[in-house]
């Protein structure tokens, strides 16, 4: 139902955890993700902890679906002095390639304890359905 865009997104990963960078708006990093059908919707749980739900931004154009978000550092009294800092900070994103079998215009967004929750219903008209046959019950003969 989707594709990958960035073959080298996971080599990129690992290289800002192993450098420490953070994402910028011109080069952000990546965030986890989890995709799976659930019944007639397709899901995409994406991990952004201590991300403020206004700091997130997802847009669709035609089957690209694209999330982007910024983790900002927390505000502190002018006394703090930094000891350890581990979480990354900065820009995130993903862009993610849909099927046209998913319908785009309906997607739903809900953000709880860090995990953004997508969910892309499947396209009618890419549901299984019956054909029934149609025609006329009476045969008719050909003479010539």
């Amino acid at each position: 139902m989707l594709m990958r865009t960035d073959p080298f997104r996971e080599l990129d990963r690992l290289t800002q955890q192993l450098l420490g960078t953070s994402g910028t708006w011109s080069r952000p990093s990546t965030m986890p993700m989890d995709a799976y059908r659930e019944g007639d919707e397709y899901v995409i749980a994406l991990d952004l902890p201590g991300v403020s739900p206004d700091a997130i931004d997802i847009d669709v154009e035609r089957n690209m679906l694209t999330v982007k978000a910024e983790r900002r550092p927390a505000t502190k009294a002018g006394d703090v002095q930094m000891e350890l800092s581990e979480r990354p900070l900065g820009v995130f994103s993903r862009q993610l390639m849909l099927a046209d079998t998913l319908d785009t215009e309906r997607i739903q967004a809900d953000y709880d304890a860090g995990v953004l929750t997508l969910r892309i219903p499947i396209a009618e008209r890419a549901k299984p359905r019956k054909i029934t046959i149609g025609g006329d019950a009476s045969r008719k003969e050909i003479s010539g």
